[in-house]
């Protein structure tokens, strides 16, 4: 699924996402949980400030962004 990321971008393009928008909604990224390369790829897991974790996929080639994975915060 396509999202609109607004990135940290310091010593090279696109480091961290700081917020994003999915389906009209905005989220700030509350915290970077981990981070990993794939092949073609840099993917967030990322925790939001409504407590879900995303994990947000950015491929540098296409200069692209997409939800990879949703997961509903445990409520406590």
């Amino acid at each position: 699924m396509r999202v609109t990321v607004d990135a940290y971008s310091g010593y090279k393009a696109n480091e961290r996402p700081r917020r994003f928008v999915l389906d009209e909604h905005a989220y700030e990224v509350i915290e970077v949980l981990d981070q990993w390369y794939g092949p073609d790829s840099l993917y967030f897991k990322v925790r939001a400030d409504d407590q879900n974790l995303y994990i947000l996929r950015y491929r540098s080639l296409e200069e692209e962004w997409s939800l990879e994975s949703f997961r509903r915060a445990s409520p406590e």
